[in-house]
């Protein structure tokens, strides 16, 4: 018999509702996780006790959804949700049942779950309780759904995403009747909130397998909520440089990029833009002149169509603008810590990542010059870390107080004064001395 360690909150709720009279059982993706050798984010479970009975059973519970039967034990400051068996009612608007009914059956609870390997349930004195095949279904790597799949999509239209998204975490293929059925009903995912949408789509976007966006692709989920990608998918880039479609190549550059939340979206909206700057001259090659700024403005409408935040549309946004910055430029040190400033030094390092991550993803054609100028760039920056150059304002010798003092006044002039004074320092690190400065300012009339 399979044993499944549980952890003594988690024994100790199933055995207050066992002395009660009453069924538990830890349930759905803690037992995946704990059978995949993985630590569980949290662990549910479920019971045939009525939810007002789990909080008579316990002191400390928190009503987090009493409508479907679900209370929330706390037990050393951790919360544990428990929910009563239950069916659910029709689902009118794809995610929410219009009902749900408490029931005593474990397997009917049990039927109303999403997929195979989420619909597996363990107690100490029962054992695994795998009704649908799911340890099975790990076995053999794929993803399944519980009984018929049009009837679970038809439920909530999310789980098409999940599914794929489970797919890519776990490196699993998807059983080729629940496909069948994520491509018939792939428009059912417009009903669903772009919220939901980017929590799934982030998690596979972050997973050792971002390549299965092509997937996601193939079955048409991305045409519901990202037909930038389709069109990116069907760009072909007839140019020395390139041997993929922009699609493919977008896809490359992710599975090359770090699992970072900055960095594989920043990876997968880089050439976003091209489709729309694409022109092709007389020999036949393809061009795609400002493709950088025309996705900058791309990723913000689309990040913010997506809900995602201001912060991380920010840093994405900047990571597309400069990704192509210095393809066509001497590598200086100068010219590095010039576009330290403009990007930040705190997202520079992501951006080096991001084009050595882009070139490697490219055709033959000059890869070695150009890994050799991102080789450059990056020692470059180092110096500028390790040497503590004056890459913004901040760091400037000379503050506005000291202006002040010199016989400036506040204003557009002062303004003005700093930024030069920061150009002359990004040029010139060694003169970075508050007594150098102000000689400048002199020198240029200021003071």
């Amino acid at each position: 018999m399979t044993k499944i360690a549980l952890p003594e909150d988690v024994k100790f709720i199933i055995d207050v509702i066992t002395r009660a009279g009453y069924e538990a059982y830890a349930v759905g993706g803690c037992i995946r996780d704990t059978l995949l050798n993985r630590e569980p984010e949290d662990w549910d479970i479920a019971t045939s006790a009525a939810p007002w009975k789990v909080k008579e059973l316990f002191h400390h519970t928190i009503d987090t959804g009493l409508k479907h039967g679900t209370v929330t034990v706390m037990m050393h400051r951790v919360g544990y949700e428990v929910t009563t068996y239950r069916i659910d009612g029709e689902y009118l608007d794809g995610r929410h049942p219009e009902s749900v009914s408490f029931v005593t059956s474990l397997e009917e609870d049990l039927k109303r779950r999403d997929f195979t390997i989420n619909a597996m349930a363990y107690n100490d004195r029962s054992g695994l309780v795998d009704l649908f095949g799911g340890q099975r279904d790990m076995e053999q790597g794929m993803i399944r759904c519980v009984g018929n799949a049009a009837d679970r999509f038809r439920e909530d239209a999310l789980r098409m995403l999940r599914a794929l998204r489970f797919s890519a975490q776990l490196g699993y293929q998807i059983h080729p009747f629940t496909q069948d059925a994520i491509s018939k009903m792939a428009v059912n995912l417009r009903k669903v909130s772009a919220e939901r949408i980017q929590t799934e789509f982030l998690k596979l976007l972050l997973s050792p397998h971002p390549e299965y966006l092509q997937r996601m692709y193939e079955l048409g989920l991305t045409a519901q909520f990202l037909p930038e990608f389709d069109r990116m998918m069907e760009t072909e880039q007839n140019n020395p440089h390139h041997c993929y479609t922009v699609g493919i190549h977008t896809i490359r550059v992710m599975q090359g990029a770090p699992s970072d939340r900055v960095l594989r979206l920043a990876a997968l909206f880089h050439d976003v833009g091209k489709p729309d700057c694409k022109w092709t001259d007389g020999d036949g090659t393809d061009h795609f002149a400002g493709h950088a700024q025309e996705g900058c403005n791309m990723t913000e409408q689309i990040m913010r169509r997506l809900k995602f935040d201001n912060d991380t549309i920010r840093q994405v946004c900047c990571l597309v603008l400069y990704h192509d910055m210095g393809n066509d430029a001497e590598i200086t040190p100068e010219f590095t810590r010039y576009l330290m400033h403009d990007v930040g030094p705190e997202l520079f390092s992501k951006l080096l990542t991001l084009k050595e991550a882009d070139v490697a993803a490219q055709s033959a054609y000059m890869q070695e010059e150009k890994a050799e100028n991102h080789r450059r760039m990056r020692l470059y920056y180092e110096e500028a870390l390790r040497k503590a150059y004056c890459i913004d304002l901040k760091h400037l010798a000379l503050k506005g107080r000291d202006l002040m003092e010199a016989g400036m006044r506040p204003g557009t002039q002062m303004g003005e004064a700093l930024e030069r004074l920061l150009n002359e320092v990004l040029s010139h690190p060694e003169r970075n001395q508050k007594d150098i400065l102000l000689e400048k300012l002199r020198a240029w009339g200021y003071i």
